[in-house]
Order: C-alpha cells, then structure tokens, then sequence
C-alpha cells in the first residue's frame, strides 16, 4: 500500500482530522519542517511516524519524506485539513495499476478558500508548466502520487534545488516533456473540506 507523505509546518490542529481519515493500509509520514506548536509530538502521540527535516521549505520536507518511504507508491498531500484524506485512492490506485505515472489531485476550492496570492502564485506556476510541458494543469496538484524510484531518480538529478519549490514542479514538468510521458499523466478532482 502506499506511503502518503505529509509536510509540516505548525499543523498541529489540522493534523488529528488529517490522520484519522487515512484510508486503511496506507502509511503515514509525517515531516516536520521545524513546528514550534508541538505537531510532532502530536503526530507521533497518533501513531504516525515523524521525520524531522531541518532545512525549511515544501520541496525539502517532500523529499525528506520520500527518502523515508519504503513503498513502492508515494502519496503526497498537504497536511492543513484542505484536503479530505479519503480521497487518495482515487490519486493513488491508477498509478498502483500502472495506468499513470504520475497522479495529480485538483483542488475544487471554494471562492475565497485560498488567499488570493497563493491563487495567484498557483495559476502563474501552472501557466508557466504548460508553456514549458505542453501539459494542462489547473492546480498544482497538492495531492499527488507516483512510484518511489522514478522520483528518488528524478531527486539525484536535481539535487542542488531539492530544498526549493523547484523539486515540487519538477516532477510534473519532465512527466509532460515527452508526448508518451504526457499521456502518462492525469489528474483526479478532490473534494475541498
């Protein structure tokens, strides 16, 4: 069953809902990217196992989580409760079926439930990957799946940004760089808590 990957950062009141909506078999880690209100210890006290990743930053607590996970699909998804848990099947079974390579979870917010400099920042980003990918994304994907070794591989060549937001796109842009890997891509809708 997969590993879901959950970075963090101050979540400790996100992260009792999060972890008790885990569908059964899948396999919790948490990262913390330096909380100061006890989210580890939380996430630990719900059986969930913590990594500890003291460089700051989304793209190196995803990686840290990814070189802790032991199975052979990877779910990623963010841990402030904006995402339903429950929904990661349907992200993370076409990849387990070898129907995909990669997952990608849409949000489907509600109006006002992003601020709208993320908003922004987001439809930038997603502009910018189809202009370079040919691959339409309407969301970054903050829920997402692909199988271990093909990210750990995508990590070694592009370590020098693994600590940045870059190692987070990146995925998605070599997964629509070629007409055969872009088919190799789809998206799911998630439901917004």
């Amino acid at each position: 069953m997969p590993t879901v990957v959950l970075p963090v950062l101050d979540e400790a009141q996100a992260l009792p809902w999060v972890l008790s909506r885990m569908p059964l078999g899948y396999t919790p880690i948490v990262v913390d990217n330096g909380s100061t209100d006890g989210s580890a210890r939380i996430a630990e006290a719900l059986g969930a196992r913590v990594v500890h990743e003291p460089r700051r930053g989304f793209g190196a607590a995803c990686y840290a989580g990814l070189v802790a996970a032991t199975d052979d699909v990877v779910c990623f998804m963010d841990c402030d409760a904006s995402l339903d848990p429950r929904d990661l099947p349907r992200v993370a079974d076409p990849v387990r079926a070898g129907e995909v390579e990669l997952m990608l979870g849409a949000r489907l917010a509600e109006r006002g439930a992003m601020a709208p400099h993320a908003r922004l920042a987001n439809r930038a980003l997603t502009l910018e990957l189809r202009r370079r990918s040919g691959v339409v994304l309407r969301d970054l994907g903050p829920m997402r799946a692909a199988h271990r070794t093909a990210l750990l591989e995508l990590g070694s060549r592009t370590a020098a940004s693994a600590g940045r937001w870059r190692w987070c796109c990146e995925p998605r842009h070599r997964a629509g760089g070629s007409p055969r890997s872009a088919s190799r891509t789809a998206r799911a809708a998630g439901a917004r808590r």
